[in-house]
C-alpha cells in the first residue's frame, strides 16, 4: 500500500475527480477525511468504511474561512494529523467576456482560488508542525493555454499555479511538497452540458485519441501524494493525453 497510514483530506471529494481519488486513496491504505459542501460526500465515506477503510465525511464551503477552519480542526482531532491535502474543489461558469456577469466570476475565483488558499492556510500549520507534508493543488490545462469563455476559469487555474510555486518555496524548507496537477478534458459531471460536436474535436485534439477520465487523474494524486514523488516540488503535471504539448 502506497499510502498506508496516512490521513488524507481531500475537498470536492463528493463526486468525480474527488471520488475517485478519495476511493483510490482509501485502498491504498490512508484515512480519507472526504470534505464537500454536497451531501454526496457522506455516500463517499460510506462507501470506503464499507470495504474495509477508514473515512469521515466533513461538510464544508472551502469559500468560508471559518467553516474551513472548523473542517481541518475536525479532521486532526478525528485522525491525528493530516499527511496530504488534496484542493480539488472546482466549479465552472463559462461565459464570453462580454456576457459573464460579476456574480459568475466572484464564485469561480472564491471556489477555485480563494478555496484553495483557505485549506491550505488551514493544513500548512499542521504539517509544518509535523516536519512533512504534500499538497497538491488542481489546476487545469486552460489555464496554460488559455480558453474560449472561460475567463474566470481560466483566471482562477492560472492563480493556482502561481500559488503552487510560491508555497513551493516557502514550505519545501519545512519538509513539504506543493505540486500543481493540470487535467484536460475529464469525463464528469463539468462537461455534462459540453456539446459532443465539441467533445469529438477534442478527442481529435488529444493525441491519445479520447478524453480523460477521472481515475487518470487520480492516479496522479495519488503518485505525487506518496514517497515516489519525495523529490518534486513545484511541478505542474499535465494529465490531458497530450492535448497540450
Amino acid at each position: 500500500m502506497r499510502l498506508k497510514d496516512k490521513v488524507a483530506l481531500i475537498t470536492g471529494a463528493g463526486r468525480g475527480i474527488g471520488r475517485e481519488a478519495a476511493l483510490l486513496f482509501a485502498r491504498e491504505g490512508a484515512k480519507v477525511a472526504v470534505c464537500d459542501v454536497i451531501d454526496e460526500g457522506q455516500q463517499v465515506a460510506d462507501e470506503i468504511i464499507r470495504q474495509g477503510g477508514e473515512a469521515l465525511f466533513v461538510k464544508a464551503d472551502v469559500t468560508d474561512r471559518e467553516q474551513v477552519r472548523r473542517m481541518v480542526a475536525t479532521v486532526r482531532e478525528r485522525f491525528g494529523r493530516i499527511d496530504i491535502l488534496i484542493n480539488n474543489a472546482g466549479v465552472l461558469r463559462d461565459a464570453q467576456l462580454h456576457k459573464l456577469s460579476e456574480e459568475d466570476w466572484d464564485l469561480v475565483i472564491d471556489v477555485n482560488l480563494k478555496g484553495v488558499f483557505n485549506v491550505t492556510q488551514a493544513v500548512a500549520p499542521i504539517m509544518i508542525e509535523q516536519g512533512r507534508g504534500k499538497i497538491i493543488n488542481v489546476a487545469s490545462v486552460v489555464a496554460l493555454y488559455g480558453n474560449f469563455g472561460q475567463t474566470n476559469y481560466v483566471a482562477a487555474k492560472a492563480g493556482v499555479i502561481g500559488l503552487t510555486k510560491v508555497w513551493a518555496r516557502e514550505l519545501g524548507r519545512k519538509g513539504i511538497n506543493v505540486n500543481a496537477v493540470a487535467p484536460g478534458v475529464i469525463q464528469t459531471e463539468m462537461i455534462a452540458k459540453v456539446p459532443e460536436k465539441i467533445l469529438e474535436m477534442l478527442r481529435e485534439r488529444t493525441p491519445l485519441g479520447r478524453l480523460g477520465t477521472p481515475r487518470d487523474v487520480a492516479n496522479a494524486y495519488l503518485f505525487l501524494a506518496s514517497d515516489e514523488a519525495d523529490y518534486i516540488n513545484g511541478a505542474v503535471l499535465s494529465v490531458d493525453g497530450g492535448l497540450v504539448v
